[in-house]
């Protein structure tokens, strides 16, 4: 449930294959506001051309313009999503309970970016780099998922928060980086529960990796 619904649809600047423009999609479907989503030619360097760039000075995607609010990076859009559309339902408000959704939030930037995103990333464009440390990295953090997962549904507690929307998509599409979920039944719960959320909208699968 949102406050006030915006005005007029929400842009998204985005690329369908990037996880980090995926958790803005599933957040902005979870909640319910009116988005539409504008594709970004990485490929053509659409993101560095300077009509871009003066969205977001780092050129990267996602980027949303909400009126006259722009705002860039992924974990930054669902914290100004969340305050203004949702405020107290997504991220506790609480000291405790707000520092344990943004040690998950860090994660999402850390562990899971240099691990399972950045061996999906070497698998699906074919990068010559070495996989094996991003893979190792992405196990490390499964592990420890897996054990946190075992002892409650979501990441932060009981209910579904920020921590979940920024940390599900590169863990969903991890096999896509030969990093294969198997061994931790407790992520693969936790997936399935946030896949059964109402609005929830899937990431494009690519057939690289385990997922081929």
């Amino acid at each position: 449930m949102t406050t006030t619904l915006p005005t007029q649809p929400i842009r998204l600047h985005r690329m369908a294959l990037s996880g980090h423009a995926h958790r803005v999609q599933l957040f902005l479907s979870l909640l319910g506001l009116p988005f539409e989503m504008v594709d970004v030619d990485l490929r053509a360097g659409e993101h560095k051309r300077p009509e871009f760039l003066r969205m977001n000075c780092f050129g990267q995607v996602p980027v949303i313009q909400d009126g006259d609010v722009t705002l860039g990076d992924s974990n930054a859009i669902l914290v100004y999503l969340e305050a203004r559309y949702a405020p107290g339902q997504w991220l506790p408000r609480d000291p405790a309970g707000a520092a344990q959704v943004q040690r998950w939030l860090s994660v999402a930037a850390g562990q899971l970016a240099f691990g399972a995103a950045a061996a999906r990333v070497i698998a699906l464009f074919e990068r010559p780099d070495d996989p094996s440390p991003a893979i190792a990295r992405a196990n490390a953090l499964l592990q420890v998922m897996d054990s946190e997962l075992a002892g409650r549904p979501f990441l932060a507690g009981q209910m579904p928060t920020l921590a979940d929307i920024a940390n599900y998509t590169y863990t969903a599409h991890a096999p896509e980086g030969n990093v294969s979920l198997e061994p931790y039944p407790s992520v693969r719960a936790w997936l399935a529960r946030i896949e059964a959320l109402p609005g929830f909208v899937p990431m494009m699968k690519s057939p690289v990796g385990l997922a081929a």
